[in-house]
């Protein structure tokens, strides 16, 4: 049955008059005895006694009469649970992050949003930024953060650039590398970001490092510059301010003595944006880079 007709049932059980029912349903007393007539072949049994009295409920009128005031109990609850989700942020925030970003930036964005709206969820994928563009484009989550410079047609935002840095704890300035016998050390990585170290490298040495060391991840490549093994190219945020005092940090610049940048976009179709829970992590986050750059 439909809602209006569990409400007039309500009425009816109310009211027991047809008169009465009638005038506050806003339906002619015919109107409203055909309709109780068609309820009453739908359930296939009489639901209420005439009389010159007024109305009674039969057992059976009693049973669908309760269940009509339970369904319209609950409908109610439903529609406030609804009207508390266009005040609220509910659902989940499906977010896939580049790795780098997943374990440096976002924990403490993520923190600000799950306690600014704790009946939000997360869901979070971590990986390089070519499969952070793939699970937006298979609509595996709502919004990606990715580094570099995206070939992306929806809407984007740019959250922050970090500086490029050769990491050591013996060399000092660009021109002692090629005098050293220790090893690069370099992590795997999306193909642009290592195509920019090699252009970089190219134009400052036009040559190939001595030796090299390859890491699956960027933290391995971190530790190892951090107790001596060797140096890196690491961008800025990875390196705590609080770093040891005997770490040194080239900051790489281009042909143009310009400092050389990663940028992490923030990105998805426009649907997604239009979501409650998305619109309001995009919110945090603006806060979040505010606060930071004051």
């Amino acid at each position: 049955m439909a809602f209006t007709e569990y409400q007039l049932l309500q009425v009816l059980a109310q009211e027991m008059n047809m008169r009465k029912a009638a005038e506050r349903l806003f339906v002619s007393q015919p109107a409203l005895s055909q309709r109780l007539q068609n309820i009453e072949k739908e359930w296939g049994t009489k639901l209420f006694l005439r009389s010159q009295k007024g109305l009674s409920l039969t057992p059976a009128g009693e049973l669908v009469v309760r269940l009509a005031e339970e369904m319209l109990g609950k409908q109610e609850l439903v529609k406030e649970q609804i009207q508390a989700l266009e005040n609220e942020v509910h659902g989940t925030l499906k977010i896939a992050c580049a790795s780098i970003v997943g374990q440096n930036w976002l924990p403490k964005v993520l923190k600000r949003f799950v306690e600014t709206y704790p009946h939000a969820k997360i869901s979070l994928m971590t990986g390089w930024s070519s499969e952070i563009l793939k699970a937006i484009y298979e609509d595996e989550v709502h919004i990606g953060i990715i580094r570099g410079t995206p070939d992306w047609k929806g809407p984007k935002h740019h959250l922050f650039q970090d500086t490029l840095y050769l990491v050591d704890r013996e060399i000092q300035s660009i021109e002692e590398v090629m005098k050293t016998d220790r090893p690069f050390i370099q992590f795997k990585s999306d193909s642009n970001y290592y195509q920019e170290i090699q252009e970089w490298w190219h134009r400052q040495f036009q040559t190939t490092p001595k030796r090299t060391i390859v890491v699956d991840q960027i933290e391995t490549c971190k530790q190892m510059t951090l107790n001596g093994i060797g140096y890196a190219i690491l961008p800025a945020i990875t390196l705590d301010d609080g770093m040891e005092e005997n770490i040194y940090k080239i900051p790489l610049v281009d042909d143009h003595d310009a400092l050389i940048h990663r940028d992490t976009w923030l990105l998805g179709y426009e649907y997604a944006f239009e979501l409650r829970q998305v619109s309001a992590f995009v919110e945090v986050v603006k806060e979040f880079l505010d606060g930071n750059s004051q």
